[in-house]
């Protein structure tokens, strides 16, 4: 099992995205509980009321990356600390991919909002035993640029484009709307990855007439920095152009063995963190308080971030073609990216 877990850990080290596990502040853990006492456990006769089909919660551990996929779940979060929600959960929030992975391949994690192609991962590499519930988080990569030169993909020609995420989702996202413009990454122009995130934001901070390929919320984080940066092109907006297929980042996933003895509990917390996600979508202020409560960025990055990060919940056959089509992108380019190969039809969960 630990030559499993350090092989296995090695290969998302080296795969896994900025957009959905990068944040500007330190890694943390912020946990939610709204487990009862037992004075407020089920009566005999109140489970008697379950055998008649009415929901009875279960305790469900649910883990999420700091950045977007974690702010549509923020009511959700706010909410089971309060006892509110009707399902039980016990959320933690981690800095990065890495930290998930042990915890899922364990089973110490029954639900969890992980990066697309990792999904793809674990599920090559726990032989199927998890699956993709729904779409969390649509595309976070923008081009941003300090001057005002960048209208269309075409401006790109002829750049020098600083980006992060070499080998992963920010170069293969970007290489497939250049090629799909008719400009060749090697040639047509000029890559300079950096290391992470942050490096880039701080580059442009006092740069002219640079471009640069920066997730949210790292975007606004920047601007505030510099009143001269501008988004220039969304590559979600750029991506859908190309064919109408949707730009994924983050999805849902759940152990199948937890899926398989607790299908009631997981379908009422994915109506319930679609609940979540309307909420923040619409309460832009309340929401961005509550991404401060929990630490993911502050609330003044988050009222200015939120617009942009692409917070949805899709589940079904959308989700499925839209799934199936990102992967396909990704496997083109890199078919380690996605675990070595395709996932068969068993990953995707619709419920019929």
């Amino acid at each position: 099992m630990k030559k499993f877990l350090s092989i296995f850990l090695s290969v998302i080290m080296m795969l896994s995205l900025v957009s959905c596990g990068d944040n500007p502040s330190e890694p943390n853990s912020v946990q939610t509980d709204n487990t009862q006492d037992s004075a407020d456990l089920p009566t005999d006769d109140e489970n008697a009321g379950a055998d008649q089909g009415e929901f009875v919660p279960v305790d469900t551990t649910v883990a999420s990356l700091k950045g977007p996929t974690t702010m549509g779940m923020v009511s959700l979060m706010d909410k089971s600390e309060s006892s509110l929600t009707e399902g039980k959960y016990n959320v933690s929030i981690y800095g990065t991919a890495d930290e998930l992975v042990p915890l899922i391949v364990s089973g110490k994690v029954d639900i969890a909002n992980v990066p697309c192609n990792l999904a793809s991962v674990l599920y090559q590499k726990t032989e199927g035993k998890i699956s993709v519930l729904g779409i969390n988080t649509l595309g976070v990569l923008y081009i941003v640029e300090t001057g005002d030169t960048i209208k269309s993909v075409e401006d790109l020609r002829g750049k020098t484009i600083y980006s992060t995420g070499k080998g992963t989702t920010p170069e293969y996202v970007l290489n497939y709307i250049l090629k799909s413009a008719g400009i060749d990454p090697s040639t047509d122009v000029t890559v300079e990855f950096k290391s992470e995130a942050t490096e880039v934001a701080a580059m442009l901070e006092n740069a002219e007439n640079a471009v640069a390929v920066l997730p949210q919320p790292y975007v606004t984080v920047a601007m505030t920095k510099n009143d001269k940066i501008r988004i220039a092109l969304d590559l979600t907006d750029e991506w859908e152009k190309i064919d109408g297929t949707q730009l994924v980042t983050g999805v849902t996933i759940v152990r199948n063995e937890f899926l398989e003895n607790n299908k009631d509990a997981v379908l009422k917390f994915m109506d319930e963190y679609a609940e979540s996600v309307k909420f923040v979508n619409e309460n832009n202020d309340e929401a961005a308080a509550l991404v401060g409560k929990y630490d993911i960025v502050a609330e003044g990055v988050a009222k200015k971030a939120l617009p942009y990060c692409n917070i949805v919940s899709v589940t079904g056959d959308e989700m499925k073609q839209s799934i199936e089509n990102y992967l396909n992108v990704l496997f083109e380019s890199d078919p380690k990216s996605v675990g070595g190969k395709l996932p068969d039809e068993a990953f995707y969960y619709i419920e019929k």
